[in-house]
């Protein structure tokens, strides 16, 4: 059996440090007593990593749980920060699902670290506004340098980087980053073949590609009718295939419309497939289409020499964007784009009133990253990703995400040595895409059907689908399961009609004895939704 977990924690534990005090000074931004109450949240934060293990990972709470547990309205005077605190324990933790957790594996992981803590905190304590170089130098300029060490470390193209003719900036998350680029790629066509004409604007994508690109289209006003999506299949891992690709193009260009952006994707979000970046980016060329490549997941584990040819090929891409407070240890927000042509973005959304005109702007010497992103206010990022950078160093990073990878190949041998289980997809990265195996299910039933799962071309016929509907029923039921004990959190996904768990390793704190458990709680829940299958026979 695995082992137990005792959610109830004591009362006092997270809130141990936190004592004394009195009401909050009158001046809201009091140094000591700022100090005073920041130490308190200090420990406070410390304490809660230090228990974190002892919560269920997936919030137990129902919804609407904490209307009624809070009051109706505001308070009409000060509260102290004890207080406060209190209620945080006591009404906003049970409502939290715990990604910094060492048991979650959904999704893909938010990782944290210390030094992406304090440079939160410097970034918010210091809570300047950051849209261009005269509102505060040294955000704008070690963002620029920042974002070169980074490019650097992946070894782009030097045509990415500032010492290049290109850039980086900051966003805030991926999405941010696939409508700025769409929005350059849209303007950059229409100031050649008219306004006008922005109903004929295709853009193209796989059907593994994020649901980011589909909302950025239609925000960028792409017809929706001129969204493309190119199938993939198992047999491929769920890439996209570059003569499925050029066919739709071709198909297009012949009924008089014009392609104009490529999303390739670095590890999807479903199976963290790979999009074959030097051929797709050799179609799109042939049509002067701008390619954007995501790897907001799996950009990170390319600083590492043995996982940088799963970028190959991105010299042939106009941008290239990953999220850093994925899996590199620096917090939400921070999505990184590099762009081979500022100029591109800066046409698009740059602003220039009155109040914003100073001499720096005008020098043409400096960068005004209002003009890089859609908002004008933009916060102090590079400070958390400088921090971590300078606090780990780039072996050490190296060695986090290696140690990620080495237990997700852990996870992946207990799969496989396991005949009730499969791995539905190769691993590339650290996330195991599995599932119970039909042939679990069906010698439960032992109806004779499970060659037409598993060898039957045609896997459209009802009585095929039935039996592939019962394994992807019991798949569902597996992760409802184990998410629903609390001890270990995972996720799906649906790919080629097949239901499976994504394990996906990259919190911080996880480690081989995690996964290990993990394991352990797998196989147990299976072993129960496997006997509770009535055992039939063949007629």
């Amino acid at each position: 059996m695995g082992r137990l977990i005792d959610f109830d924690l004591p009362q006092n534990n997270i809130l141990s440090n936190v004592a004394g005090g009195g009401a909050s000074n009158d001046n809201p931004l009091d140094p000591e007593e700022f100090r005073r109450q920041g130490h308190m949240v200090i420990d406070f934060i410390a304490d809660y990593y230090k228990n974190i293990e002892k919560y269920p990972v997936l919030s137990q709470v129902e919804p609407g749980y904490l209307k009624k547990r809070l009051p109706t309205s505001a308070p009409m005077n000060p509260e102290s920060i004890e207080t406060i605190l209190g209620d945080v324990q006591d009404h906003i933790v049970p409502g939290i699902t715990h990604w910094q957790s060492p048991n979650y594996f959904a999704y893909f992981p938010s990782s944290g670290s210390i030094a992406g803590f304090l440079g939160e905190m410097l970034a918010t304590g210091f809570n300047v506004v950051g849209f261009n170089w005269m509102s505060s130098p040294a955000a704008t300029e070690l963002e620029s340098i920042v974002m070169d060490w980074l490019g650097q470390m992946l070894r782009l193209p030097k045509s990415f980087l500032f010492s290049g003719n290109g850039g980086g900036v900051l966003q805030g998350t991926t999405c941010e980053a696939i409508l700025c680029t769409l929005v350059a790629a849209r303007d950059r066509t229409l100031r050649i073949i008219g306004n006008d004409n922005i109903g004929k604007l295709v853009v193209y994508c796989s059907d593994q590609t994020h649901c980011a690109f589909k909302k950025a289209a239609q925000i960028a006003g792409i017809n929706p009718d001129n969204f493309r999506v190119i199938p993939t299949t198992l047999s491929s891992s769920f890439s996209m295939c570059p003569k499925a690709l050029r066919n739709t193009i071709t198909t297009d260009v012949e009924a008089g419309v014009v392609p104009i952006f490529l999303l390739a994707t670095v590890g999807t979000t479903s199976t963290t497939a790979v999009d074959p970046l030097g051929p797709l980016c050799d179609v799109a060329k042939d049509y002067g289409m701008w390619v954007h490549v995501d790897a907001a997941y799996a950009g990170s584990i390319c600083i590492c020499p043995e996982f940088r040819h799963f970028i190959d090929g991105v010299e042939g891409a106009d941008s290239f964007s990953f999220n850093a407070h994925k899996w590199f240890f620096t917090t939400l927000d921070c999505c990184c784009l590099w762009v081979k042509d500022p100029a591109a973005l800066t046409q698009s959304l740059s602003t220039d009133p009155e109040y914003l005109k100073n001499k720096a702007t005008e020098s043409k010497q400096v960068v005004d990253y209002k003009d890089w992103q859609l908002a004008l206010s933009r916060r102090f990022r590079s400070l958390k990703l400088w921090l971590v950078l300078r606090s780990y160093g780039v072996e050490k990073l190296r060695g986090f995400l290696r140690s990620h990878v080495k237990m997700a190949k852990v996870f992946q041998g207990f799969v496989e040595a396991d005949n009730r289980f499969e791995v539905v997809v190769p691993r590339n990265f650290a996330n195991v895409c599995f599932r119970i195996s039909p042939s679990a299910v069906m010698n439960k039933t032992n109806n004779g059907v499970l060659g037409e799962i598993t060898n039957s071309n045609d896997i459209s016929s009802p009585r095929t689908k039935t039996k592939m509907g019962m394994v992807n029923e019991v798949n569902q039921k597996l992760m409802e399961s184990i998410n629903g004990s609390g001890g270990i959190y995972m996720t799906h996904s649906v790919v080629g009609g097949i239901y499976l768990l994504r394990f996906a390793v990259g919190a911080t704190l996880t480690q081989e004895s995690h996964v290990i458990e993990a394991w352990n709680v797998v196989k147990q829940h299976a072993h129960a939704i496997l006997n509770s299958i009535p055992t039939t026979h063949s007629q």
